[in-house]
């Protein structure tokens, strides 16, 4: 069944009790959870001392999304709150078993992100031991960046990689997802629709229920 992400980072931060509150009534139990560093993207966000008190609720499955250069040390910092998946981006590290181990000796999940000018062939060799693969369909940094439809190819591709795997890692899709986008990839098969700016947390008519239903109507 797939499933709608809420991106806490693009909620509004001043109110996160309030907006946690909402996105629960709304129907999401699953949050991705945004980590950069200022080098391997031009932003920052969000440190452990924020999303720790929201991983320790026990309200959301919690995915931790380290756009960050030498991921090793975050992973570290990380694994601390206990979040249920750890992501790293495979363009960050020569090691990228080495990260996948480190995950899951902290008892963590471990999934890898691949950023839209990537080739996604450079993950084949560590999709068994992976539980979760994240397709950015747009470059990682900033909200509100125009989809990337090329990256619908390499979803395809994706998938036809796993067909018949006896271990099938979630497939996770984030940028600019909203319902005309949300439906093109659901053709091609995704389990976890990360929304953020454009789909959810905006000023537009309509609750978070609103929103996720019609979001949810598009991807099942």
């Amino acid at each position: 069944m797939s499933k709608v992400v809420a991106s806490i980072m693009c909620a509004d931060q001043l109110n996160l009790a309030q907006e946690l509150t909402d996105l629960t009534d709304a129907g999401i139990d699953w949050l991705h959870c945004d980590v950069m560093d200022g080098v391997f993207v031009n932003n920052l966000a969000m440190g452990p001392y924020v999303l720790g008190p929201i991983i320790q609720t026990k309200r959301f499955t919690t995915d931790v999304h380290l756009a960050c250069v030498n991921p090793e040390k975050y992973v570290e910092m990380f694994a601390a709150v206990k979040p249920d998946y750890i992501t790293f981006h495979i363009e960050t590290t020569n090691d990228p078993q080495g990260v996948i181990d480190q995950i899951h000796q902290a008892g963590i999940k471990a999934g890898i992100a691949v950023s839209p000018e990537t080739p996604v062939e450079s993950i084949f060799p560590y999709l068994a031991q992976l539980e979760l693969v994240l397709m950015m369909t747009v470059n990682p940094g900033f909200a509100g960046q125009v989809f990337q439809t090329a990256v619908l190819d390499k979803i395809k591709r994706l998938n036809q990689e796993l067909a018949g795997n006896s271990k099938r890692p979630l497939i996770e899709v984030d940028g600019n997802i909203n319902c005309e986008t949300s439906g093109a990839i659901s053709q091609l098969g995704a389990d976890l629709y990360v929304v953020g700016t454009s789909a959810l947390f905006n000023n537009q008519l309509g609750t978070y229920r609103d929103k996720v239903l019609a979001l949810e109507e598009v991807i099942q």
